[in-house]
C-alpha cells in the first residue's frame, strides 16, 4: 500500500489550519488516514508547527512519500535531515553520538533563527504602535490649533455683541426719566392752580360787604 504523508485541512472559511497526517495514497484528502504527524496552523506570524519528528523519520524509513508542502513542513522541523543522518548511520558512516549532536546542533541554531524573527516582529510592531500613537497625537494637536482661532473669533463677536447692546441699554432709561420729568411738573402745577383760586375766591367775598359799610 503506497503511503503519502500529506496536510488534511481543518478549521474554519478564512482561517483554515491543517494536520499532517499520513494516509493512503488513493484515499480523499480529508477522508481516513493512518496516523496524524502534527499540526501546522499558517494563521500565525511565524507559521505554528507542532510535529511528531520520530513518527515522521519512521514513515519515511518505511517509504513514505509526502507532497511539497509536507515535505517543506518536513525540513524545517529537521525530519529531513535526521532522516538523512539515520541513513548515514546504517550505511555505517556515523556514529549515533554523531547522529544526535548534528542533529542537536541544528535544533539549536534553527531555534535561535526563529526566536530572532519573533524579536524582530515584535520590535517591528512596537515600533508600528509608537509611530502610530505619535501620529495620532500630531493629528489631535493640529486639530486644536486648527479650532482655537476659530473660538477666538466666536468670543470675539460675541464681546463685540454685548459692548454694541450695552450703551443701548443705559440711556434708555435716562431718555425716559427725562421724557417723564415735565409731565410730572405739569401734573403738580395743575393741581396746584385750582387750590390757589379757592383760596383767592373767598377772601374776595369778605372783603365786599366791608366796603358797602
Amino acid at each position: 500500500m503506497p503511503v503519502r504523508i500529506r496536510l488534511q485541512r481543518h478549521g474554519k472559511k478564512g482561517k483554515p489550519f491543517y494536520w499532517v497526517v499520513a494516509a493512503d495514497s488513493r484515499s480523499k484528502r480529508d477522508g481516513k488516514f493512518l496516523e496524524k504527524l502534527g499540526v501546522y496552523n499558517p494563521n500565525t506570524n511565524p507559521a505554528t508547527i507542532d510535529l511528531n519528528v520520530d513518527s515522521s523519520v519512521k514513515w519515511l524509513q518505511n517509504g513514505a512519500q509526502p507532497s511539497d508542502t509536507a515535505r517543506a513542513i518536513l525540513s524545517y522541523k529537521g525530519v529531513m535531515l535526521k532522516h538523512h543522518l539515520l541513513g548515514g548511520l546504517r550505511k555505517g558512516a556515523l556514529t549515533e553520538e554523531q547522529v544526535e549532536e548534528r542533529f542537536n546542533a541544528w535544533l539549536e541554531e534553527k531555534q535561535n533563527k526563529i526566536q530572532a524573527k519573533k524579536d524582530g516582529l515584535s520590535k517591528a510592531d512596537a515600533e508600528a504602535k509608537s509611530k502610530a500613537l505619535q501620529a495620532e497625537k500630531e493629528a489631535n494637536e493640529k486639530r486644536i490649533a486648527a479650532a482655537a482661532p476659530v473660538e477666538e473669533e466666536v468670543a470675539e463677536e460675541a464681546a463685540a455683541e454685548v459692548a454694541a447692546e450695552e450703551p443701548a441699554g443705559q440711556d434708555a432709561p435716562a431718555e425716559v426719566e427725562a421724557a417723564e420729568a415735565p409731565a410730572e411738573v405739569e401734573e403738580a402745577a395743575a393741581e396746584e392752580a385750582p387750590a390757589k383760586a379757592e383760596e383767592a375766591a373767598p377772601a374776595k367775598e369778605e372783603e365786599a360787604p366791608k366796603k358797602e359799610d
